[in-house]
C-alpha cells in the first residue's frame, strides 16, 4: 500500500504481514513512515492505494474498533478529568459492559501501578504517569491487537523496562502488538521487525535474521547497512 500527503510520500508500496501473538517492531528515524503505517492499521487513515487488513477486515472498519487498542505518541487523555473519569470515558467508547467496567478499571490500574491515583486529575500526573495512564486506557477493553506509537519516549530506564515486561506478558497471552520506535535496544525485545526509511520498507525479519542479512553483529549497523548508509568495509568488519 502507499500513502501521500500532497507531494510528500509517507509510504511507498509497503507490503508486509504481521503474525498474531507476536511483538512486531517498526523501526526507523523520524519521518520514515512509522506513524502513518500504524494510523492506517488503527483505522485513523486510509491508504491512497493498496489495502491494510487487520483481523481479516479491510481498514478502516469500525466493526473491529473494539478489538484494537491504540496508544498514540502524545497522551490522548483529558487532563482536567481524573484517571477514573478518563477510564470510564474510554470504557463507554469501546462499549465495555457497565457491569464489567469497574472490575476492569481496578485490575488495569493495579497492573500499571496507578491504583492509588484513580481519583487524581491527570494534570497532576508526571510524564511517566501519563504514559502509564495512556497504556491503561489502551488495554482497558482487552484488545486483540495493541498498537503503540513510540510508547516509551521520555520514560526513565526502570519504567521503560516495566513497560516492555508488560508487552511481553501480553504477547505470551496471545495478544498481537505493533510497536513503533527509533530506539535500537528496544528492537532487540521484538519478535520480528520492519526497518523503514523515507516511507520505504528496507527489510523484515527477526533481529538475528536482519543482522545475518546485513552481515553485521550490531542491529543499528544492520539498519544502516540495509539503508545503504554504512560503508561496505565497515559492514564487512562486523561480520
Amino acid at each position: 500500500m502507499s500513502r501521500r500527503f500532497g507531494s510528500i510520500v509517507a509510504l511507498e508500496r509497503i507490503s508486509l504481514a504481521i503474525p498474531r501473538g507476536r511483538i512486531f517492531g517498526l523501526l526507523g528515524p523520524s519521518g520514515s513512515g512509522k506513524t502513518t503505517l500504524i494510523r492506517i492499521a488503527a483505522g485513523a487513515l486510509s491508504p491512497d492505494s493498496g489495502e491494510m487488513r487487520v483481523l481479516d477486515h479491510i481498514m478502516p472498519d469500525r466493526r473491529i474498533t473494539a478489538h484494537i487498542g491504540y496508544m498514540t505518541q502524545a497522551a490522548a487523555l483529558y487532563p482536567d478529568l481524573s484517571l477514573r473519569e478518563n477510564l470510564n470515558f474510554f470504557g463507554a467508547l469501546y462499549d465495555v459492559p457497565a457491569r464489567e467496567l469497574l472490575a476492569r478499571i481496578e485490575e488495569i490500574t493495579r497492573e500499571v501501578g496507578l491504583a492509588d491515583r484513580l481519583d487524581s486529575p491527570l494534570q497532576t500526573f508526571s510524564g511517566g504517569m501519563r504514559q502509564r495512564a495512556s497504556l491503561a486506557c489502551a488495554l482497558l477493553h482487552q484488545p486483540e491487537l495493541l498498537i503503540l506509537d513510540e510508547p516509551t519516549v521520555g520514560l526513565d530506564p526502570v519504567l521503560r523496562r516495566s513497560f516492555w515486561q508488560r508487552f511481553r506478558e501480553l504477547a505470551d497471552a496471545g495478544r498481537t502488538l505493533i510497536v513503533s520506535s527509533h530506539i535500537m535496544d528496544e528492537a532487540e525485545r521484538c519478535d520480528e521487525l520492519a526497518f523503514l526509511r523515507d516511507g520505504r520498507l528496507l527489510a523484515t525479519g527477526s533481529p538475528d535474521a536482519l543482522r545475518a542479512q546485513a552481515g553485521c553483529q550490531d542491529l543499528e549497523d544492520a539498519f544502516l547497512a540495509l539503508a545503504g548508509a554504512l560503508p561496505a568495509a565497515l559492514s564487512g568488519g562486523h561480520r
